[in-house]
């Protein structure tokens, strides 16, 4: 009897040594859990956006503008695009590729880069998503997550603007 008690006084405390032990891997495991299903989320939005954007492309429609007057279709399809990433398409950095032509920047944009009717469309957006978690960061140059999504398609037979 005399043992059992010794025995047990020298055990108290011992589980909250054994989670301080735990607690630290097991938080930073179940953050990059998330972190990676952030990334996987972030992807997967952008390529349904990509996808909405190129069927849109293919119509000719210029509807989507946000200018009333004197209407393009280039920006018709980047609103397209934009609203259809949940919000992601300004926090990722994207440099838009149309048929092998880059466009960095919104004033490079050319009023043409979606071609005309008949022609193929291949549209892909390479994105940079910054991790904000160190451990996952670290296996990424940078701390930056970088990936493309794209889609190909043929343009309708819409008339020319």
């Amino acid at each position: 009897m005399r043992v059992h008690r010794l025995l047990r006084r020298r055990q108290n405390g011992s589980a909250a040594v054994e989670m301080a032990i735990i607690a630290p891997v097991a938080m930073l495991l179940l953050i990059g859990i998330i972190e990676f299903s952030i990334v996987f989320f972030v992807t997967l939005s952008m390529q349904y956006a990509v996808r909405e954007g190129a069927r849109y492309a293919i119509t000719g429609r210029v509807d989507k503008d946000p200018a009333t007057a004197n209407r393009e279709r280039y920006k018709a399809v980047l609103a397209s695009i934009k609203s259809n990433s949940m919000g992601m398409y300004d926090s990722l950095s994207p440099v838009i590729t149309v048929n092998g032509t880059s466009y960095a920047a919104p004033s490079s944009y050319a009023a043409n880069m979606f071609g005309g009717p008949e022609d193929i469309v291949v549209l892909r957006i390479d994105c940079t998503w910054n991790l904000s978690t160190p451990l996952i960061s670290a296996f990424f140059p940078g701390g930056k997550y970088k990936f493309a999504v794209a889609a190909t398609m043929r343009n309708e037979d819409f008339p020319p603007l």
